[in-house]
């Protein structure tokens, strides 16, 4: 589903394949079903449309000796995203993601649950953002959940506090060169 909407170059209608992965009749029909909800629901939510219309997908982005600091410890490391969507224009961008969520509830407590919020403030911090958002797809009833993060809300905070943690046990396990 994800490379059908934001990679479209990599998939093989005739064959049933994304790259030389081949996937059944029923996976791919379910993916269209789930991409057509996903155009529906921009035909009611402009942001989205626009999302749909103007961004770069698969985008990646690379920060050398990106600052981080961790209990008032200051360390460096090298990091790298590949955004499902970016707004170059507005400097930010989101992420797509299938989710066995069939509520808005069941989706927001998913973010938690997967560490999506960590993701999104790792996202926001590499690109210098203040904003980010999720769109999901239920694998279930083909909703569409959505999910929009502020720099600084409940959301960002949470996940950067999980990536910080995570950055700084990998800073501490590498070898460090001079």
């Amino acid at each position: 589903m994800d490379a059908i909407i934001t990679e479209p170059a990599r998939v093989d209608y005739y064959r049933l394949t994304v790259d030389d992965v081949q996937y059944t009749d029923d996976e791919f029909h379910h993916a269209k079903e789930m991409q057509h909800s996903l155009r529906m629901e921009a035909r009611r939510d402009p942001f989205l449309a626009k999302v749909l219309e103007l961004a770069d997908t698969q985008r990646f982005m690379v920060n050398r000796n990106q600052e981080f600091t961790y209990c008032d410890w200051p360390f460096h490391l090298d990091t790298r995203c590949k955004w499902d969507w970016y707004l170059s224009a507005f400097g930010f961008g989101g992420d797509l993601k299938t989710t066995f969520a069939s509520s808005q509830k069941e989706f927001d407590e998913a973010v938690d649950f997967f560490d999506w919020d960590r993701s999104r403030s790792w996202y926001m911090d590499i690109a210098h953002s203040d904003r980010d958002f999720i769109y999901a797809i239920s694998k279930k009833n083909c909703k569409v959940f959505k999910k929009f993060i502020t720099r600084g809300d409940e959301v960002y905070t949470r996940g950067r506090e999980k990536y910080e943690e995570l950055a700084f046990q990998w800073w501490l396990l590498t070898p460090q060169t001079a």
